[in-house]
């Protein structure tokens, strides 16, 4: 992973400085594909990241513990990790973790990066509950809000909340209706993601 490029995403006042694959197709590896269909998706700066990162990067997150669920390049935990969380980034690919330590130095910023399957969650379960949890464009596929439905209440208690950028994905309507069996939901357009939207996620009974 030697061929990166420089890119500076603004977000909440302050630039922040992401390295990332020039060529993410380069990283396509026919091996991992027949083994678990694994695309290399976190080697692209999405939309949905975009419009995260500078929602959470106007907060004061005040020292709160914060997990980011496929985090690929690292941009929203850099906006959370600006913003005074205390940051912990996951992605399956280890390659995303790698750089996202890079970026996390790069910007003066202190991360933690796990690399988690959402499949065996052990390592983020077991330190829930979580003050913050984001995620960014993930339901691109069926199976991963299959794997996120039960995970979810699992990392946060009455206090938490989930933020989840989505750019209007096919799986996110059965997915939120699915979800709001268990949370309440307030859903705000992003200006990055207009045909989608930033979902607040409560846990019912929490208040709001």
């Amino acid at each position: 992973m030697d061929d990166l490029v420089e890119e500076v995403v603004g977000v909440a006042g302050r630039d922040l400085v992401l390295l990332r694959p020039r060529d993410a197709e380069a990283l396509l590896s026919e091996e991992e594909f027949s083994r678990d269909e694994f695309l290399p998706y976190w080697a692209e700066l999405w939309p949905s990241a975009t419009a995260l990162a500078r929602v959470v990067g106007a907060r004061a997150l005040r020292g709160a513990r914060t997990l980011e669920l496929g985090c690929g390049l690292g941009l929203v935990s850099l906006a959370a990790a600006a913003a005074g969380g205390r940051v912990t980034a996951t992605d399956w690919a280890p390659d995303s973790i790698t750089l996202l330590e890079r970026n996390a130095a790069r910007n003066g910023l202190k991360i933690e990066g796990l690399c988690v399957d959402w499949s065996a969650p052990e390592a983020i379960v077991a330190r829930a509950p979580w003050d913050l949890v984001l995620a960014s464009d993930v339901l691109y596929e069926a199976r991963n809000g299959v794997a996120l439905l039960p995970l979810l209440p699992r990392l946060i208690d009455a206090r938490g909340e989930i933020w989840l950028a989505d750019p209007g994905r096919r799986e996110a309507e059965p997915f939120l209706e699915r979800a709001a069996e268990v949370f309440t939901i307030e859903s705000r357009v992003a200006k990055e993601i207009r045909q989608g939207a930033i979902h607040r996620m409560r846990l019912k009974g929490s208040g709001s």
